[in-house]
C-alpha cells in the first residue's frame, strides 16, 4: 500500500510538471513525451491531487479554468480506462448520470438542428432562432443538476476528500455555464444579433457543457464512487428529492426514510425548550415559527460554520442537510469568496454589522442581508442571513388597516 501510494506521488509531480508546462505554453508534443509514463497511468485520484496541488501553489481556478480542457483531453485515454463499479437505481449518482445522459441528448438534438439549417443554400437565421429559443430556454432547467452537486453532493465530498478544493474549480464552472446560457438566450430574442455572434457564443457554452460532463464522469464520479458508503449515498438520493431531476423521469422517493436520516445527528427533541425574559417556547414552536416566516434564513456560527437553515415555504435559494457543518467559504463560488470573507472579517472585528444586497431573480426582487450576532458582552458568535423577496412590498401604495381586512 505505502509502494502505491509513493509511485502516486511520484506520478502526480510528474503530471504537475506537464500541466504546468502547458500552461507557460511550452510544447505539447515534447511534454507528452517526456511524461508519457504519468500520462498513460493517471488515475481519476492522480487529477484530484493534481489540481489540488496547482491550488496549493496559489493558481487561481481561473487559471486553471482557462487549460484545464486541454490538460483532460490529454489524460482522457487513461482517464476513460478506469475501471470503476458503476451505481445501480436508487443511488444518487445513478440519477446524476442518468441527468447527464439526458442531457447530451437534447444537446445533440439542437446540433442536428442548426446543421440543417447550415445544409440549406440560404439559411435563415431568424427562422433558426425562433426554432432554437424554446430548447435553450428547457436548458435552465438542467441547473438543478448543478445545484445538487453544489448544495448535497459537494458537501459530502468535502468531509471525505483531503483533497477536495478542485471542487471550487467546478463551482466555478458551473457559473460560467450559467452566463453563456444566458447570453445565448438574449442573443436568440435579440432583433439585431447575428450568426457569427451567435456561433461563437454557442461553441463557447458547448464546450463548456461537454467538458463539465466529461469532467464528472472521467474523474469527480469514479472518486466519489470509491469514497462515499452506501448509506451516505442513501442520505444524499432522500435529500434531492427536494430538487427536480431535470430532462429524466422523477424517481419514486424510497418510503424507509427515517433510520438513514438519523446519520444527520440533528437533534428533533420537541421537548427541549428556549427560555428567556420575553417568554419560553419549544423547540417544536421555534421550527414554526422559521419555517413559517416569509424569508430564508441560514445560520453560520462563530466558527464559520453552517448550524442551521429554516425550510421557508417558497424557498429560494437551494438548501440541503448536506450543508449542516460546512464551512461557509464552501457554500459560495470561488469569484465571491473574497467578499464573503472580508464581511466575516468585518464582521468578527465588530468594525460593520450587517450587508445588504439586492437582485432580480426570475421577475422577482430579492434582498439578501447578513447580520451579526453578538452576545450580551459583544463577542462575535456568527452571522445570519436573511433573503427576502420584497416584489409585492415594493408596490405596496397608500394604507390597508387591520380592519380593511377581509
Amino acid at each position: 500500500m505505502a509502494k502505491s501510494l509513493e509511485h502516486s506521488i511520484s506520478r502526480v509531480k510528474d503530471l504537475l510538471a506537464f500541466s504546468l508546462g502547458m500552461m507557460n505554453g511550452e510544447n505539447g508534443r515534447l511534454l507528452m513525451e517526456r511524461y508519457k509514463d504519468a500520462i498513460e497511468s493517471i488515475t481519476p485520484f492522480d487529477m484530484l491531487a493534481l489540481e489540488d496541488k496547482q491550488l496549493e501553489m496559489g493558481i487561481t481556478p481561473g487559471l486553471i479554468k482557462k487549460d484545464i480542457e486541454k490538460v483532460v483531453n490529454v489524460f482522457f485515454k487513461s482517464l476513460a480506462n478506469y475501471h470503476w463499479d458503476k451505481p445501480v437505481e436508487e443511488n444518487f449518482l445513478y440519477y446524476l448520470m442518468l441527468e447527464n445522459k439526458a442531457f447530451t441528448f437534447r444537446l445533440n438534438q439542437v446540433k442536428k438542428i442548426i446543421k440543417s439549417y447550415k445544409d440549406r443554400e440560404q439559411a435563415d437565421f431568424a427562422e433558426m432562432k425562433m426554432e432554437l429559443l424554446p430548447h435553450f430556454k428547457e436548458f435552465i432547467t438542467f441547473d438543478a443538476h448543478y445545484v445538487k452537486k453544489e448544495n448535497i453532493l459537494f458537501p459530502y465530498l468535502e468531509k471525505l476528500w483531503k483533497q477536495y478544493r478542485p471542487l471550487k474549480v467546478m463551482w466555478s464552472l458551473h457559473d460560467d455555464i450559467r452566463n453563456q446560457l444566458k447570453i445565448i438566450i438574449s442573443i436568440l430574442e435579440s432583433q439585431q444579433s447575428s450568426w457569427n455572434n451567435f456561433n461563437k457564443i454557442l461553441g463557447k457554452y458547448y464546450f463548456l457543457v461537454f467538458g463539465m460532463i466529461q469532467k464528472e464522469d472521467l474523474i469527480v464520479y469514479p472518486v466519489a464512487a470509491e469514497t462515499v458508503s452506501k448509506d451516505q449515498w442513501y442520505d444524499m438520493h432522500i435529500q434531492s428529492f427536494e430538487y427536480r431531476f431535470p430532462f429524466i423521469e422523477k424517481p419514486t422517493k424510497p418510503t424507509d426514510t427515517q433510520p438513514k436520516k438519523r446519520t444527520l445527528n440533528l437533534p428533533r427533541d420537541p421537548k427541549l425548550g428556549i427560555q428567556s425574559e420575553t417568554g419560553n417556547m419549544t423547540a417544536e414552536q421555534a421550527l414554526l415559527i422559521f419555517n413559517n416566516l416569509p424569508v430564508d434564513l441560514t445560520l453560520v456560527d462563530e466558527n464559520d460554520k453552517v448550524v442551521f437553515f429554516n425550510k421557508a415555504k417558497d424557498r429560494f435559494f437551494p438548501r440541503s442537510p448536506a450543508i449542516i457543518g460546512r464551512a461557509v467559504q464552501n457554500c459560495h463560488p470561488p469569484e465571491s469568496l473574497d467578499t464573503v470573507e472580508k464581511i466575516i472579517a468585518e464582521f468578527r472585528s465588530g468594525t460593520k454589522q450587517n450587508a445588504s444586497f439586492w437582485i432580480q431573480m426570475q421577475g422577482r426582487f430579492i434582498v439578501i442581508q447578513y447580520y451579526a450576532l453578538r452576545d450580551e458582552s459583544g463577542g462575535y458568535k456568527g452571522v445570519i442571513e436573511v433573503s427576502q423577496d420584497i416584489t409585492e412590498l415594493r408596490s405596496l401604495k397608500d394604507e390597508k388597516r387591520l380592519l380593511d381586512w377581509e
